[in-house]
């Protein structure tokens, strides 16, 4: 590597740390902001507890700030590594020596490419395994998580309801577990009831990796014997640190891509196909998307006149902030009916297809 890739590399690492600092700071400063009162309905518990209590859940939640913004702190790195460099007049010197700043901007491509890998690791290997802390509310103590189950689908496509779950002990109390089938000329989407299980409670065997029932009872559809004594109910591939993430409606984006496509087996709801598809595209196109971004502000910072360099951040942010918008509604319009179709696939995508020339064009005409 030569003395100037490792300055660039050098200037844009140390804008990727600040733009780190400052965008996760101020989502979490925002966040404590709005909600402080949330965190101290538990004031009983002490001061030090509350303080703990807030810095696990930011420090957990950090995880999904780093998804959400991991693209625009590319942006505002390579704009501030960028910026130095307009200042000191080094970019003018850099091309008086015969070198194009193409060649320049190839290390800050280079380590996007890194940090591109980082947020895919961050989505699929970290998130998951925290999804149940992850959904908790902010009034809730760590350890001390609690939460009703209504008509969650397991693998075996049986629907639990229960008053309360402790996370704790993994206990479902007063659970009634309507045990279903398909029907067989359906094609796997309908379903009809085959049977009830109902007890006092229901907790997890991690040996024997099913729920042991307390004084559980079976009523089975069109059987004459009436209730009968069962022991323990295997739920397939629900786990006790799944409840709480299913229980929420935004769990899918907590899930890896192998938890979405095990899920997009079993064949739910249309509209949740459709969220699973959804986030199946964009997981894909989220890497992409942030790199876009990148590659739509790199060649508008590129500029030799410190006095232009201002509009030249100004329209950076601009363009990347559009392609943040566009990204944001196509997510939200994925899982909707629009011209009497829900195109999960073609949202997901759109945002690429749209500003991925706009940045060829911009390279192309890059003055270099």
């Amino acid at each position: 590597m030569k003395i100037l890739d490792k300055y660039v590399a050098k200037n844009f690492l140390i804008g990727y740390v600040i733009a780190f600092s400052v965008l996760i700071g101020l989502r979490v400063i925002i966040d404590l902001f709005v909600n402080l009162d949330e965190f101290t309905e538990r004031a009983e518990l002490g001061t030090w507890a509350v303080i703990q209590n807030m810095l696990i859940y930011y420090g957990l939640n950090s995880t999904l700030y780093f998804r959400d913004f991991a693209g625009m702190i590319t942006v505002v790195a390579a704009a501030f590594s960028f910026g130095r460099m307009v200042h000191s007049s080094e970019l003018v010197a850099v091309m008086a020596s015969g070198v194009s700043l193409k060649r320049v901007i190839g290390p800050i491509v280079l380590l996007a490419l890194v940090l591109t890998g980082l947020l895919v690791i961050d989505q699929e290997l970290i998130i998951p395994p925290l999804a149940s802390k992850l959904v908790r509310s902010r009034d809730t103590v760590p350890g001390q998580e609690s939460y009703d189950v209504w008509f969650m689908s397991d693998g075996r496509g049986s629907l639990i309801c229960s008053r309360k779950f402790d996370v704790e002990t993994s206990t479902l109390y007063w659970p009634t577990i309507i045990m279903r089938r398909q029907k067989p000329e359906s094609a796997g989407w309908e379903w009809e009831v085959a049977g009830l299980i109902h007890g006092e409670r229901a907790i997890y065997n991690y040996a024997t990796e099913r729920w042991d029932l307390v004084n559980g009872r079976l009523i089975e559809k069109g059987s004459r014997k009436g209730a009968q004594p069962i022991a323990s109910y295997d739920s397939g591939d629900l786990l006790p640190k799944d409840v709480p993430v299913r229980r929420r409606s935004q769990h899918k984006t907590l899930l890896s891509s192998r938890q979405l496509a095990a899920l997009a087996e079993q064949k739910a709801k249309i509209k949740d196909i459709a969220q699973l598809w959804s986030q199946k595209h964009f997981r894909i196109t989220d890497p992409i998307i942030n790199l876009v971004m990148l590659m739509i502000s790199l060649p508008i910072l590129v500029c030799r006149d410190p006095k232009s360099m201002k509009s030249a951040i100004m329209i950076s942010f601009a363009t990347t902030g559009a392609c943040f918008i566009t990204t944001f509604v196509c997510k939200l319009l994925a899982t909707e009916v629009v011209f009497d179709r829900v195109m999960p696939e073609l949202w997901a995508w759109l945002p690429v297809f749209i500003f991925l020339p706009i940045a060829f064009v911009e390279f192309d005409s890059m003055k270099t």
